[in-house]
């Protein structure tokens, strides 16, 4: 559904060239949700209106379902817009409209009669649960209820690919869920392909298929969310990950321990399977769970638990291979102490 190849945008001052987006090409599929994470400043943001053109990329291409849009006059490109909504995390609702008034603008100004656009805004405010707000001003509505207000305004003209610009960075935790849950329920029920600017990995782990870890411009990590997840590589992959699946034990703790510490990882159904149970079945050593957590990645479970194992050394050597060959991910965090 897009393509973007070797995009570049950057910027001309006085004094230098200033980066947004280097070199970045990504591939997002037909009907998936793409999250593109990164601190501020890391170009994420730059590069989600490279694809709809609200900035023009310095290089490169921009292919959105089969069409180049560099290649377009500004009546062409204005017309391939309508194929693509975009919401913000700050609303950009006109205060002196109704909610009505806002949502029908969008359909008024792509030339849709009155009758028409009236019976398709009621349904856009219906699909994201507001419809008993259509007369209010945005000033009488919540975040969470301003920001379906601009869904359903992104919605009005049927399009393909739905752009989110930190859609729920203004959201509280609870808000936030609900809206993500919009997000995927519109994904699925209507098969938008949808686009997830963040700097939250907790918005992705909920809803992305796949993402990308964007640093000084550049895409540094991509991959499906799970795998991401599972096996990060990158340093910065690894800290925005640790915000979400947080297993540091306490310098104390650590401290008092004097057995081999392991970190084990349990990746999709073999989570819900008695391995460590088995483990110190078949082998002469005790074990103490010290920190487990199982966090669902996109309904796909994901399990980090660190525990402390007592034995012989070459049983718990024994053990350790047993848990390498059921896990696959086995990492020995600190060795028993003699």
């Amino acid at each position: 559904m897009i393509q973007l190849e070797n995009i570049e945008k950057y910027y001309e001052t006085k004094k230098k060239r200033v980066i947004g987006v280097d070199q970045v090409s990504l591939d997002i599929n037909e009907g998936e949700i793409y999250g593109i994470v990164g601190y501020s400043g890391a170009g994420k943001s730059t590069l989600l209106r490279c694809i709809n053109v609200l900035e023009r990329p310095t290089k490169g291409r921009v292919i959105v379902d089969g069409i180049d849009l560099l290649d377009l006059n500004s009546k062409q490109l204005r017309k391939a817009r309508q194929s693509m909504g975009m919401i913000f995390q700050g609303f950009y609702l006109v205060s002196s409209k109704t909610v009505v008034e806002n949502v029908s603008f969008a359909l008024k100004a792509a030339g849709i009669g009155k009758l028409e656009r009236n019976k398709r805004t009621l349904e856009l405010l219906k699909l994201v649960g507001i419809e008993d707000k259509a007369n209010q001003y945005p000033s009488q509505l919540s975040g969470g209820q301003k920001q379906r207000v601009s869904i359903a305004r992104a919605l009005a003209n049927n399009p393909k690919v739905l752009l989110c610009d930190e859609a729920t960075s203004a959201l509280d935790p609870s808000t936030t869920k609900s809206i993500l849950k919009l997000l995927k329920r519109i994904n699925e029920e209507m098969g938008i392909t949808i686009v997830i600017i963040t700097h939250e990995m907790e918005v992705v782990k909920e809803i992305c298929d796949r993402c990308a870890v964007m640093q000084d411009g550049k895409v540094i990590e991509k991959g499906k969310t799970y795998d991401i997840f599972a096996n990060p590589v990158e340093r910065l992959t690894k800290d925005f990950i640790q915000t979400v699946l947080d297993f540091q034990l306490p310098e104390a703790l650590l401290k008092q321990c004097t057995g081999t510490l392991l970190k084990l990882q349990f990746r999709g159904d073999i989570a819900a399977e008695s391995v460590v149970s088995d483990m110190l079945q078949q082998h002469k050593i005790s074990g103490n769970i010290l920190h487990g957590k199982v966090e669902y990645i996109k309904d796909k479970p994901l399990g980090v638990f660190i525990m402390e194992v007592n034995g012989e050394s070459s049983e718990i050597s024994s053990a350790i291979g047993y848990l390498e060959e059921r896990l696959k991910q086995v990492e020995v965090i600190q060795y028993a102490s003699r």
